[in-house]
């Protein structure tokens, strides 16, 4: 098995603004993308294609998992970007409006052309109907694609729907996307959330997020860090529950019915616990690198 990597709070930052570059070598997030698309005017594009690939290669961004958000296929830019991000060889390039697993092969054959390490894997944007529909093939495409990232304002859209706390228009496709990337075993990031001062809508979404079962949550603005790492992460009741349940599991082997704390105890419950401590122990080990 892999070793485990955090992914709770995944930021967003303009690749043309060098002083958020610089600023995010000092975030608390798990992870950054560091944005050609959205975040960035057409007539700064090659700036900041430029920018953000030194920056993702530089090294300075210590522990964090550091991608950088390409351009749709398609557009002007891709291709250029594609071929800069390769070279540059960051964790991951994130490639918006994926839509089939054949797109998931050109992504690959195109990062394999130019010569991009094994360790620069594929983030997969999930954020139109189709995509929704053919989540599972796009999910299973390539042992390079590892990460679903969902686009909840694309996706918003683009089934007419309305942004309502609950976010109960668009509860099946979040689901349908979970699904996907279970089955696939590739792990998977809640959309963002859009009122950066509406502290308490945002931490109920990331609850709401955590217990859909997704790994993590993208963000547009540093503020809302602390409050991702700290709702992704298991609580410290859910850390010492998960050791005693261990020991219950392991004192009482070969002992026919294992119980803890009243309730009967089974090898599925002793596997979540074991995820449980894994992840407590990677998110702890990141202090240390």
């Amino acid at each position: 098995m892999s070793e485990f990597t955090p992914l709770r709070s995944v930021l967003y930052m303009p690749g043309s603004n060098e002083r958020a570059l610089e600023k995010a070598r000092s975030i608390a997030c798990d992870g950054l993308i560091l944005d050609l698309e959205d975040a960035v005017a057409p007539d700064a594009k090659e700036g900041a294609r430029e920018a953000a690939c030194t920056a993702a290669a530089s090294g300075d961004y210590g522990r964090r998992t550091v991608t950088i958000r390409a351009n749709a296929l398609g557009t002007e830019w891709h291709d250029a970007d594609l071929a800069a991000i390769a070279q540059a060889g960051p964790d991951a390039v994130v490639v918006p409006k994926v839509n089939s697993a054949a797109e998931v092969h050109q992504l690959v054959d195109a990062l394999d052309k130019a010569g991009a390490p094994d360790h620069t894997k594929l983030w997969a944007m999930i954020e139109t109907p189709v995509a929704i529909l053919d989540a599972l093939a796009i999910a299973r495409a390539s042992e390079r694609l590892t990460c679903f990232v969902i686009g909840t304002n694309d996706l918003v859209k683009e089934l007419y729907a309305e942004h309502v706390p609950g976010r109960a228009p668009i509860l099946p496709s979040l689901h349908t996307a979970l699904l996907a990337a279970r089955a696939a075993g590739i792990a998977i990031l809640d959309g963002v959330y859009n009122d950066v001062k509406d502290v308490e809508g945002f931490l109920d979404e990331c609850e709401q997020g955590r217990q859909l079962g997704f790994d993590g949550k993208t963000l547009i603005h540093p503020g809302q860090v602390e409050g991702a790492n700290s709702a992704f992460a298991p609580s410290e009741r859910a850390v010492e529950d998960a050791r005693g349940l261990i020991r219950a599991w392991e004192d009482g082997a070969g002992t026919g019915v294992v119980t803890h704390h009243g309730k009967m105890v089974e090898q599925l419950h002793v596997e979540s616990a074991r995820r449980t401590l894994s992840i407590h122990d990677a998110i702890r080990a990141l202090s240390t690198r």
